[in-house]
């Protein structure tokens, strides 16, 4: 480490550039915030509005290191009040910057991790979730499910009807029959429990997202960019399967993978 040091103070000297420690650390923690955001606003009509704002903004600083008074002062303006401007153009952008960091904060050590699923998913019917979307696969009949986690999503509970029922294969086929006027939305399930049902999910808004895919899918994608749920889907025009996590959709996926992904997320493992 001492070597570093030496070998950097001597590079700093010959390229005539005073550089400490904690500049390298500030460009590298700029570096991944400009990184972050990049990647949150990728896929959406935001990009190029992202783009533009930094390229301005790099210009803005060119010209005052150049002396350009007043060019300076103008886009020194155009940047104080572009930050209102930002902040209503991103303000999906921002939120779900937020929540990203909601869910780093509250992460805990692995241990904790398994203790909270023991606690809240030991009675997790896996089967019954498994057996339903495999009759609803060859009846054709499409479903979104969505896994709470560690967010409520309480909005989202609030826009479809109340259930409170005992998760169980035929409630979930009944629910999304194809006659029941609850068949619409999506279904939110908690500790073993229906919660509740017709529930509206946020729309993926990225541009680059398949054509092919329907309301569904785009809906699953939306609530898991946003929120830590697991969202599953079975196609009502070809019965396949798919689900989204993390705001990336896998498709073409079988039912095996389901069952396997639901074991591996909600259930303890107890063997660790």
């Amino acid at each position: 480490m001492v070597d570093f040091f030496y070998f950097w103070k001597i590079m700093s000297t010959i390229l005539f550039i005073n550089i400490s420690f904690t500049d390298v650390i500030d460009i590298l923690m700029v570096a991944f915030l400009i990184y972050t955001i990049y990647k949150l606003v990728k896929g959406t009509a935001a990009i190029n509005i992202f783009i533009g704002l930094v390229s301005i903004y790099l210009i803005w600083k060119l010209v005052g290191m150049l002396n350009m008074r007043m060019l300076d002062e103008i886009l020194g303006q155009f940047i104080s009040v572009g930050v209102i401007a930002l902040i209503i153009v991103f303000q999906q952008e921002i939120r779900s910057f937020l929540l990203m960091l909601g869910r780093i904060g509250s992460d805990k050590s692995s241990k904790l991790r398994f203790l909270r699923k023991l606690q809240y998913q030991q009675d997790f019917d896996i089967d019954s979730i498994i057996s339903s979307m495999e009759n609803m696969s060859k009846e054709l009949t499409g479903a979104l499910i969505v896994i709470r986690r560690e967010n409520e999503l309480s909005e989202i509970i609030l826009t479809g009807e109340e259930i409170n029922g005992i998760l169980s294969a035929p409630l979930l086929e009944s629910i999304f029959y194809k006659n029941n006027p609850l068949h619409d939305g999506a279904v939110i399930i908690s500790n073993n429990k229906i919660l509740a049902a017709r529930c509206v999910l946020p729309v993926t808004k990225r541009t680059d997202f398949p054509s092919d895919y329907g309301l569904r899918h785009r809906a699953a994608a939306g609530l898991s960019q946003n929120t830590d749920a697991l969202c599953i889907i079975v196609s009502e025009q070809t019965g396949a399967y798919a689900y989204s996590d993390k705001g990336e959709l896998f498709t073409k996926v079988s039912i095996d993978e389901i069952q396997k992904l639901l074991i591996k997320e909600i259930t303890p493992d107890i063997k660790n």
